[in-house]
């Protein structure tokens, strides 16, 4: 089995695949002082709670955007299965291009979203990726990454809204029934979910007016709030929460790993 991690800001992401197929995956909050022993007990915590043992997985592969959290982390995967996981980044040899001025400064979640949308999608693809930052990642479908287009996640807005704002309640994230709230927590959430989807929209249309060769690429929708953002958007065609989590598979596999 293949044990798949995606280290993000705030939440880390994890996979177990059997094969090709994700057997299961586990959300837990991405921690710094986390030391190499307590990473090594939860990911055995985990496996064993989902019915397998650490000597099942033969591979692990990591993309990481906390540098911080890596070497902990990989020490805690060395401890649970065994081997050292293999980590991917920019000079990771995988069937894609980073055209853009800065190839090394390329996020590992972004690489592996672009190898995912190529091969998956067959198509230009824009992959909005709901993180601690909402990313727009343009990729077209011979496995380019083009750029893209960040801009501050949902939950980050919202928590620096209400940390600013002092007479401001924290509020639920799920979408009110009207735009118009009648109520300062209704305010906040309209404000907050409508106004990003607007902004996700309006990004999405003008990435496409600039998309080479005037051909119009498909928008999938991923990570942790897709299906909760994506469904108020109209310039999304589809979501795909585990694609991050498919690019780590498909790198694994490119990569030469035997699982």
């Amino acid at each position: 089995m293949l044990l798949a991690l995606d280290v993000g800001n705030t939440e880390t992401t994890l996979g177990l695949f059997d094969g090709d197929q994700l057997a299961h995956h586990w959300r837990l909050t991405t921690t710094v002082p986390r030391t190499p022993d307590e990473w090594g007990a939860a990911l055995t915590s985990y496996l064993t709670q989902a019915g397998h043992s650490t000597g099942e997985v033969r591979a692990a592969i990591v993309a990481s955007v906390v540098p911080l959290v890596s070497h902990a982390l990989g020490e805690g995967i060395r401890i649970a299965i065994g081997q050292a996981p293999t980590f991917v980044d920019a000079r990771s040899r995988l069937p894609i291009t980073l055209d853009v001025d800065e190839p090394l400064t390329v996020g590992a979640d972004r690489i592996v979203n672009t190898l995912a949308a190529s091969q998956v999608y067959k198509d230009d693809c824009i992959v909005v990726d709901f993180g601690t930052a909402t990313t727009f990642d343009c990729i077209t479908k011979d496995g380019r990454f083009i750029g893209g287009v960040i801009m501050p996640g949902v939950v980050t807005a919202a928590n620096e809204l209400v940390r600013k704002t002092a007479k401001l309640p924290a509020a639920e994230l799920s979408a009110p029934p009207h735009v118009i709230g009648r109520r300062t927590e209704d305010c906040i959430r309209s404000g907050v979910l409508f106004g990003t989807a607007e902004a996700i929209d309006g990004l999405i249309r003008r990435v496409r007016a600039e998309w080479p060769g005037g051909r119009k690429p498909r928008a999938i929708a991923t990570g942790g709030l897709a299906t909760l953002i994506a469904p108020l958007c109209k310039e999304i065609g589809g979501t795909d929460p585990d694609l991050t989590l498919t690019g780590l598979r498909l790198a694994a596999a490119v990569l030469g790993l035997k699982w």
